[in-house]
Order: structure tokens, then sequence, then C-alpha cells
């Protein structure tokens, strides 16, 4: 493949379409080895070309049985399809709980689908650095469309507008007299809420009071989100998804959003990178354990202890 003779042999075999390569490399990326960064700076420039779907919403409401209908529809449309499933962490192991691999299919000589599970490595939103990067290799291999699906509760899940250029929330038909009070939170993550198991009683109902308030509610940077009703059983609706994915990733090429969008999220990105290390260097300076011994006493607070350390290695220029 053009331009590959120079890159580091893991990269080189991610980029000729080695799966083993890929799998292994997305692992050690999971597990912090450092001997993984030669292979992810020099597979970086073929980054950015893919589209980044998430997929987001509480536990139950058939994420996965979604995913596996867009999949095959999208296979159908002759798209190349990586899943990365962020599961929430074990908190003995740190490793994925729910094992999304096990409860996605995919057909065993079918190498134009790719799927992963990985932990969320304990962050809030279910994104960590390493699912952004792990997101950068899939698309490095070639994938046309990553999905990447993450467990939320609809509230705190908004870190996957960090990694996702399209994000679907999907809800069941019972949680429509919850979305009142969870609306904040949905609307700041939704471009597309997608209202699953729709032959349940109440499917009409959910999916009209979440019409009426993308309707009222204020556009993001001038998008309302899209509803869209699906079944997983028997399939229905998933072509309408995917259609009203689709709009919006269209949405996002006119007008300059797409670059807007990714220098949002990059900023962000390279901003946490240095809050982290910031944070490990001091977890081990020794002042910080002296004013732990004082916040233990009562004589000082954590948020003066905060300032007091904060003053003292980064004082104002």
């Amino acid at each position: 493949m053009k331009g590959t003779a120079r890159l580091p042999n893991a990269a080189q075999a991610v980029r000729r379409g080695d799966r083993r390569a890929l799998a292994r490399l997305i692992t050690a990326v999971e597990n912090g080895d450092r001997n993984a960064e030669p292979a992810l700076r020099a597979l970086y420039p073929f980054t950015g070309h893919a589209q980044i779907i998430g997929i987001t919403g509480p536990l139950g409401v058939g994420k996965s049985s979604v995913i596996n209908e867009l999949i095959a529809h999208l296979r159908g449309l002759g798209r190349t399809v990586a899943v990365l499933a962020v599961d929430p962490s074990s908190p003995f192991s740190g490793g994925s709980v729910l094992g999304d691999r096990i409860r996605l299919d995919r057909a065993p000589e079918d190498s134009g689908v790719f799927i992963r599970s990985m932990a969320s490595r304990g962050h809030a939103g279910g994104v960590a650095i390493a699912t952004r990067a792990s997101v950068r290799l899939l698309e490095a291999a070639g994938f046309d469309i990553v999905l990447v699906e993450t467990v939320g509760s609809g509230q705190v899940d908004v870190e996957i507008r960090d990694v996702a250029t399209t994000s679907v929330v999907v809800l069941v038909p019972h949680l429509g007299d919850e979305v009142q009070t969870l609306k904040a939170g949905l609307f700041e993550i939704a471009d597309v809420f997608c209202v699953n198991k729709s032959d349940l009683p109440g499917a009409e109902r959910a999916e009209k009071h979440l019409t009426d308030l993308a309707g009222t509610g204020r556009p993001r940077n001038g998008w309302t989100a899209r509803i869209v009703a699906t079944s997983t059983s028997p399939p229905c609706g998933i072509d309408r998804l995917w259609e009203a994915i689709a709009a919006h990733e269209a949405f996002l090429d006119a007008g300059g959003r797409r670059s807007e969008e990714e220098r949002r999220r990059l900023a962000k990105e390279i901003a946490g990178r240095v809050r982290d290390r910031v944070g490990e260097r001091i977890l081990e300076d020794p002042a910080l354990h002296g004013l732990v011994d004082r916040v233990i006493a009562r004589t000082l607070d954590p948020e003066t202890a905060a300032r007091e350390l904060y003053a003292e290695r980064f004082p104002p220029r």
C-alpha cells in the first residue's frame, strides 16, 4: 500500500488490513503500553476520514440490537464498519463488565466488519483516552464507519460528543415519562433520537413527546435533533435511522461545521491529556501529602488545599 514503506511494522500491518495486528495494537493502547506510541504517531496522518457515530443510552434499550441491524444495513450499502463497544469497568479487574463482543454478531468470513469491546476505565462519560486512540486505529485501518457504543443514563454520558461526529441516543417507549426530567442532558448529547422497541405500547406517545421537545428546544449549532422509531424484532426503521445520521453528517459538511467540531474535540482532548499528566505529577508531589494531613485534621478544606498547591506549583506570571 502506498505510503507504508517507512511506517513501523505494526502500523504497516494495520494499513495492510491485518485484523490480528489491529487487535493487538488496540490491546496495547487499552493497557497503556507505551510501545504502541510509535505506531499511533505514524498512523495519525491516515485518520480523519471515517464517520464516527456514537450510540448511547441506558441499559436495556437494545443498543446492541440496533447496532447489529445497522451493521447489516451498512454492509448492504457496501460500507465497511468497525464497532467499539465501551463497557463499564469492573471495579476489581478494570476490565469490561458487559462484554459486547458476546452480544454483537458478525459473519466470521466478513472482513468488512470488526468488533471490539473496551472498558471505560472509570470515566463517568464512558470515553477514555484509549477510546479515542482506538477509534483512530480503526480509521487508519480503512473502515468507512466506526460505531462507538457507550452505556449512559442520558444525563451524564455527554463525553460521547468528544469522539463522535454524530451522536445517537437510544430510548424505549416506557422512558417517555422521564424524558422531561432528562431533556437537558439528552439534548446536549443527541443529534438523533432512536425510539427503539417501537412495537411496544406507548411508542407513538414517546416519539411525539420527543418531537415536541425537539421542536420547542433551541437547536444546537443550527441542528434540530431528529427522532426515528425503530424495532429489531422484526427489523424496522433502521434505514430511516441511517438516513437521519447521514443527514446530520451532511449538515456538518455544510458551512465548515465539521472542521469547527473537530477543532473543539481536539482542543478538549489535548487539554485533557495535559491535565492527566499534571495530575500524575501532583500525586507524586511531597507537598500534596502535607496538605492531605491538614485536610484530614480538618484544619484545611480540600478546595483551599487545591488552590494552595496550584498557586505554589503554577504561580501567576
